[in-house]
């Protein structure tokens, strides 16, 4: 049986908009709406909050205790070992990387994705590769816990461990990449929150 699990990455140290994550729409948190929405996907077994070490994201860690949700906390900065020992500890085959500060994130384009990869053979599919043509905000991207653990084991470069795909990603002929494209172009849609302005 395979495990398919989101990871959805959360910090109170934004330098745009500090503590953003934590900010509230109508009485619930930006974090909030990332994970109800993604906790929709019909194909995702369980939905993880990645949160780190530092002091300063206590915050989220009380936020996900009182509201039962399973958390980990790993590496500020080094969020390819976060995603990994995350990914690790809950056994998870088929992982989905999702963002905080994307409270749009839209279950049907997860699913979309988990099928494609599943259905595919490949190690990494997302709707954004080479080309946007999603709104901004509703990007998602699935990898395999395989191609997860080589980045893991080789990426040496700063932004190659800052980041969880830029490994995979720069290494087309190592991993099978698969770009699923919508089809109308609606990359003009900006539907995140990155600043001030988005909030």
């Amino acid at each position: 049986m395979v495990k398919v699990g989101a990871i959805i990455q959360a910090r109170m140290g934004s330098t745009r908009l500090p503590g953003k994550v934590m900010k509230k729409i109508n009485n619930r948190e930006l974090l909030g709406y990332s994970y109800h929405r993604a906790s929709q996907s019909s194909l995702l077994d369980l939905v993880i909050i990645a949160t780190t070490k530092n002091k300063k994201d206590d915050v989220i860690v009380q936020w996900c205790q009182e509201k039962n949700i399973t958390y980990t906390r790993g590496s500020e900065d080094d969020v390819l070992d976060r995603y990994y020992q995350t990914a690790k500890e809950y056994q998870l085959d088929i992982i989905v990387r999702l963002t905080s500060d994307n409270p749009f994130c839209d279950p049907k384009i997860i699913d979309m994705l988990i099928k494609k990869i599943i259905e595919s053979d490949t190690d990494y599919v997302s709707n954004r590769i080479k080309k946007r043509t999603y709104p901004y905000g509703l990007d998602a991207e699935v990898f395999t816990f395989a191609s997860l653990k080589e980045a893991w084991q080789n990426a040496n470069l700063k932004e190659q461990r800052e980041h969880v795909t830029p490994y995979i990603m720069s290494h087309p002929k190592k991993f099978k990449l698969l770009e699923v494209q919508n089809n109308e172009d609606l990359a003009d849609y900006r539907l995140t929150v990155d600043d001030p302005e988005d909030f």
